[in-house]
Protein backbone atom coordinates (compact mmCIF):
# COMPACT_ATOMS: atom_id res chain seq x y z
CA UNK A 1 0.00 0.00 0.00
CA UNK A 2 1.18 3.79 -0.63
CA UNK A 3 1.85 5.85 2.03
CA UNK A 4 -0.38 8.48 0.36
CA UNK A 5 -3.31 5.90 0.88
CA UNK A 6 -2.74 4.97 4.46
CA UNK A 7 -3.10 8.63 5.41
CA UNK A 8 -5.93 9.18 3.15
CA UNK A 9 -6.45 12.55 1.24
CA UNK A 10 -7.33 16.12 2.34
CA UNK A 11 -10.96 15.35 1.39
CA UNK A 12 -11.93 11.86 2.78
CA UNK A 13 -9.56 11.98 6.02
CA UNK A 14 -7.65 9.22 7.59
CA UNK A 15 -10.55 7.46 8.41
CA UNK A 16 -11.47 6.68 5.35
CA UNK A 17 -8.61 5.68 5.08
CA UNK A 18 -8.26 3.21 7.57
CA UNK A 19 -12.14 1.91 6.38
CA UNK A 20 -11.16 1.31 3.00
CA UNK A 21 -7.82 -0.63 4.01
CA UNK A 22 -10.28 -3.11 5.94
CA UNK A 23 -10.25 -1.12 9.46
CA UNK A 24 -14.41 -1.92 11.19
CA UNK A 25 -14.95 1.37 13.33
CA UNK A 26 -18.62 0.51 13.73
CA UNK A 27 -20.98 2.64 14.15
CA UNK A 28 -21.62 5.60 16.75
CA UNK A 29 -22.88 4.54 20.09
CA UNK A 30 -22.00 0.76 19.77
CA UNK A 31 -19.49 0.88 22.36
CA UNK A 32 -21.92 2.40 24.56
CA UNK A 33 -25.00 -0.48 23.68
CA UNK A 34 -27.10 1.80 21.85
CA UNK A 35 -29.41 0.50 18.65
CA UNK A 36 -27.62 2.25 15.69
CA UNK A 37 -30.43 4.08 14.06
CA UNK A 38 -34.54 5.09 15.48
CA UNK A 39 -35.01 6.16 19.14
CA UNK A 40 -32.31 5.51 21.87
CA UNK A 41 -29.28 5.62 18.96
CA UNK A 42 -26.93 8.43 19.17
CA UNK A 43 -28.28 12.27 18.30
CA UNK A 44 -26.61 13.58 15.37
CA UNK A 45 -24.66 16.45 15.33
CA UNK A 46 -27.42 18.69 13.03
CA UNK A 47 -30.30 17.75 15.43
CA UNK A 48 -27.99 18.70 18.45
CA UNK A 49 -26.79 21.98 16.93
CA UNK A 50 -30.64 23.24 15.83
CA UNK A 51 -31.20 22.06 19.72
CA UNK A 52 -29.05 24.21 21.15
CA UNK A 53 -29.72 26.72 18.31
CA UNK A 54 -33.50 27.26 19.92
CA UNK A 55 -32.76 27.03 23.44
CA UNK A 56 -29.96 29.91 22.77
CA UNK A 57 -32.32 31.90 20.86
CA UNK A 58 -35.08 31.47 23.20
CA UNK A 59 -32.78 32.46 26.24
CA UNK A 60 -31.45 35.44 24.30
CA UNK A 61 -35.27 36.78 23.50
CA UNK A 62 -36.29 36.13 27.06
CA UNK A 63 -32.84 38.45 28.37
CA UNK A 64 -33.25 41.26 25.79
CA UNK A 65 -37.20 41.39 26.53
CA UNK A 66 -37.91 40.49 30.07
CA UNK A 67 -34.41 41.46 31.91
CA UNK A 68 -32.69 44.09 29.89
CA UNK A 69 -36.05 45.53 27.89
CA UNK A 70 -33.97 45.80 24.56
CA UNK A 71 -30.73 44.22 23.32
CA UNK A 72 -28.01 45.78 24.81
CA UNK A 73 -23.92 44.26 25.72
CA UNK A 74 -25.57 42.64 29.29
CA UNK A 75 -28.00 40.64 27.27
CA UNK A 76 -25.64 37.99 26.41
CA UNK A 77 -24.73 37.66 30.19
CA UNK A 78 -28.67 37.15 31.41
CA UNK A 79 -29.35 35.25 28.31
CA UNK A 80 -26.20 32.29 29.51
CA UNK A 81 -27.32 32.84 33.13
CA UNK A 82 -30.89 31.76 31.81
CA UNK A 83 -29.25 29.28 29.49
CA UNK A 84 -27.43 27.64 32.86
CA UNK A 85 -30.75 27.40 34.70
CA UNK A 86 -33.03 26.58 32.22
CA UNK A 87 -30.50 23.59 30.92
CA UNK A 88 -29.56 22.59 34.60
CA UNK A 89 -33.67 22.56 35.81
CA UNK A 90 -35.07 20.70 32.71
CA UNK A 91 -32.57 18.17 31.85
CA UNK A 92 -31.98 16.88 35.84
CA UNK A 93 -36.34 16.31 36.20
CA UNK A 94 -37.64 15.74 32.57
CA UNK A 95 -34.21 14.79 30.34
CA UNK A 96 -34.58 17.66 27.76
CA UNK A 97 -34.69 21.38 27.28
CA UNK A 98 -37.54 22.78 25.28
CA UNK A 99 -35.25 23.31 22.24
CA UNK A 100 -34.25 19.13 22.50
CA UNK A 101 -37.73 17.96 23.21
CA UNK A 102 -38.70 20.22 19.84
CA UNK A 103 -35.82 18.27 17.96
CA UNK A 104 -36.91 14.85 19.84
CA UNK A 105 -33.69 14.59 21.75
CA UNK A 106 -33.27 13.16 25.17
CA UNK A 107 -30.62 13.49 27.84
CA UNK A 108 -29.76 9.97 29.40
CA UNK A 109 -27.46 8.84 31.86
CA UNK A 110 -25.28 5.86 30.70
CA UNK A 111 -26.02 3.61 34.29
CA UNK A 112 -29.24 4.60 35.42
CA UNK A 113 -31.02 6.00 32.13
CA UNK A 114 -32.33 9.34 34.39
CA UNK A 115 -29.98 12.07 34.44
CA UNK A 116 -29.71 13.21 38.39
CA UNK A 117 -29.59 16.85 39.04
CA UNK A 118 -25.58 17.06 40.04
CA UNK A 119 -24.81 15.36 36.54
CA UNK A 120 -27.22 17.81 35.31
CA UNK A 121 -25.38 20.85 37.07
CA UNK A 122 -22.01 19.38 36.06
CA UNK A 123 -22.70 18.65 32.38
CA UNK A 124 -24.77 22.25 32.16
CA UNK A 125 -21.84 23.94 33.28
CA UNK A 126 -19.16 22.48 31.31
CA UNK A 127 -21.71 23.45 28.09
CA UNK A 128 -22.21 27.00 29.16
CA UNK A 129 -17.83 27.43 29.32
CA UNK A 130 -18.45 25.56 25.50
CA UNK A 131 -14.62 23.98 24.89
CA UNK A 132 -15.63 20.92 26.39
CA UNK A 133 -18.58 20.39 23.96
CA UNK A 134 -16.64 21.18 20.94
CA UNK A 135 -14.56 18.17 21.62
CA UNK A 136 -16.00 14.77 20.58
CA UNK A 137 -15.46 11.01 20.96
CA UNK A 138 -15.95 8.75 18.30
CA UNK A 139 -19.62 8.25 19.31
CA UNK A 140 -19.89 11.82 18.81
CA UNK A 141 -20.14 12.75 22.59
CA UNK A 142 -18.76 15.99 24.05
CA UNK A 143 -16.34 16.26 26.59
CA UNK A 144 -19.12 17.56 28.91
CA UNK A 145 -21.34 14.29 28.19
CA UNK A 146 -18.45 11.97 29.17
CA UNK A 147 -17.73 13.77 32.29
CA UNK A 148 -21.11 13.73 33.09
CA UNK A 149 -21.68 10.34 32.12
CA UNK A 150 -24.48 11.12 29.85
CA UNK A 151 -25.54 10.64 26.35
CA UNK A 152 -27.43 12.54 24.15
CA UNK A 153 -29.99 10.25 22.32
CA UNK A 154 -32.93 10.18 19.69
CA UNK A 155 -36.93 9.45 21.35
Amino acid sequence: MDKREAIGSWLSGPRAAAENAGVDFGYRGEQLGLPEDGPGSIARPGRRLGALAVDWAMCVLIASQLITQSYQQSTSNWALLLFFVMGALTVGTVGFTPGKRLFGLRIVALDTGRVNPLRSLLRTALLCVAIPALIWDRDGRGLHDRLARTVEVRI
